[in-house]
């Protein structure tokens, strides 16, 4: 049988178990980062990435055994562990064109569930022919291990501990090494580089004879890899954009930096979204950090004389921070925010403040680690279905209802705004007002934003016509005034989240297919009574 030579005590074949075992658990953890910035990082894409992986695992496990009852010359375990590698290493330059293809084609032709389809049949496409490949390797390698029944329990045990010690080190070193140190793309690269160093070592080591088909299969799955590698290493996911001040990645985020002329923003999104804006000119932004304005002044913060206190979960790069410290002075303010790297580029690019505190933890897990009270506390730490449910429940309101002063107001940032009865803002409104007594909310203009506004003290809402009126800066005090305007109280219903149920994932789902269907719905009128064609004439 070729290649026997290598294997014959078997070193070799544990070695192989090890690293197919770190390398389905690298891509795993690729996987998650490859399509988070297009569908976000959910517990529903989490769902989607681990069920395909395991149908594709499955599948090899049971190709992959018949196979080698068939045949068993371990040529072909690893000509299929070199075609693997070759996939995994095209997976950075081909894999967002496959995520934008098929989302495109799909977001004509699926009314509901658009992102569990989308991201289905992208990990379909991407991700289940290669972990297909390496699911034969474990039911191959007993083959060509066991000699007799006497050892074949502690062989197999053994081959089963090599994969899952390979599996261990797969999930640790993506996500706290290579993803944050070198990105995605190079991380794919890295595994696939393993992987086809495994498969040509042993052909080489085999000896090649007089087969010209393997030399062509590994002179070939080489100069591919070499291609993928040129192509892959300098892969952006945004592609299409120019002149961007950063775009990277760490360990929560696809991070992206743009100067819009009058503006920087951040986005942790590759198609759309703002997390966080810098105005060049220190006006009022246009979003909804304007109208989050109104718990500061609904506080009388400016009446404080600097003994005012803001606590910010979420806090980005310090948007809503350097507007408090603009308008009401010399407030102290903190900021929770549990990406580092997020952190960073406010220091960088948007001018954060030295003075200003921020702690790198989970806004929950801050909470409950201070005793401070604050006059306001901000909680900006939702984006799109990405809702923290531990941040969403009863008991999170009600951690931050005690570290309120008695006077603070608590302002929520909830974006996806619609009135569908049951939609997620309807649900953390109703979960808000279990906990505080008035509840008062505003929708921002021209956005799918809504501000939340939440407080014990019953005076308040009458005391804020004429701190509007005793604001400094004509420009705050307008938008005051049409915030006050248009505020109303909320009616609750008996939608709750606790922390024993809180479906925010699915909740944020239904409305993104909403919104989807909205926006797009004009264009799939024309794409079914025109086709493609009449679709490229609209544009």
């Amino acid at each position: 049988m070729n290649g026997r030579k290598i294997l014959k005590n078997k070193y070799y074949l544990y070695l192989t178990e090890f690293f197919a075992g770190m390398s389905v658990m690298a891509v795993e953890l690729g996987a998650s980062r490859l399509l988070a910035p297009y569908f976000s990082s959910s517990q529903i894409v989490w769902t989607i990435i681990i069920g395909t992986i395991m149908i594709a695992m499955a599948l090899g496990n049971v190709w992959g055994g018949k196979s080698a009852d068939r045949n068993p010359d371990p040529d072909k375990l690893y000509g299929r562990i070199l075609i693997s590698a070759v996939w995994i290493a095209a997976i950075p330059f081909l894999g967002k064109y496959i995520i934008l293809g098929i989302s495109g084609l799909l977001i004509l032709t699926v009314n509901q569930n658009f992102l569990i389809w989308a991201a289905f049949l992208a990990c379909m496409v991407i991700f289940v022919f290669p972990l297909f490949l390496l699911g034969t390797v474990t039911p191959s390698l007993v083959k060509y291990t066991v000699d007799s029944l006497d050892d074949s329990g502690r062989i197999v045990g053994t081959l089963g501990a090599f994969n899952t010690i390979g599996s261990i080190i797969g999930t640790f070193v993506p996500t706290f090494v290579t993803i944050p140190a070198v990105g995605t793309a190079i991380t794919f690269l890295l595994f696939a580089g393993i992987l086809l160093a495994l498969g040509l070592v042993y052909f080489i080591s085999a000896g090649f004879g007089s087969s010209k088909k393997k030399r062509a299969l590994c002179a070939g799955s080489l100069l591919c890899y070499l291609l993928c590698f040129g192509l892959g290493a300098g892969s952006r996911f945004a592609f299409w954009e120019n002149g961007l001040l950063f775009e990277g990645e760490s360990i929560y985020n696809y991070l992206q930096v743009k100067d819009e002329g009058d503006r920087v923003i951040l986005s942790t999104n590759v198609l759309f979204g703002v997390q966080s804006i810098l105005m060049k000119e220190d006006s009022l932004t246009g979003m909804y950090y304007d109208y989050a304005l109104a718990a500061p002044v609904m506080g009388g913060l400016a009446e404080k004389d600097g003994g005012a206190s803001v606590l910010v979960l979420g806090m980005g790069t310090g948007t809503f921070a350097g507007q408090c410290r603009r308008y009401f002075g010399d407030v102290t303010v903190e900021g929770v925010e549990i990406d580092r790297k997020i952190t960073d580029l406010a220091e960088r690019y948007f001018a954060l403040p030295e003075d200003i505190e921020v702690v790198t933890y989970d806004g929950r897990a801050y909470l409950n680690a201070v005793k401070e009270k604050y006059d306001v506390i901000m909680v900006d730490a939702y984006q799109d279905i990405t809702i923290p449910f531990q941040m969403s429940s009863v008991e999170f309101f009600t951690l931050v209802k005690e570290h309120l002063k008695e006077d603070g107001v608590m302002v929520v940032n909830m974006n996806m705004h619609t009135e569908k009865e049951g939609n997620i803002n309807q649900y953390l409104s109703d979960t808000i007002a279990e906990v505080f007594p008035h509840v008062y909310t505003v929708n921002v203009p021209a956005t799918t934003n809504r501000e939340l506004f939440a407080f014990t003290e019953d005076s308040l809402l009458e005391t804020f016509p004429e701190r509007v009126e005793a604001l400094q800066d004509e420009e705050l005090r307008a938008l005051m005034a049409r915030a006050e305007e248009n505020m109303i109280p909320y009616e609750a219903g008996g939608y709750l989240l606790t922390d024993d149920k809180a479906p925010v994932e699915l909740l944020g789902m239904r409305v993104i297919d909403e919104l989807i269907s909205d926006e797009i719905g004009y264009y799939k009128n024309i794409f079914k009574e025109q086709g493609i064609s009449g679709l490229l004439q609209s544009y």
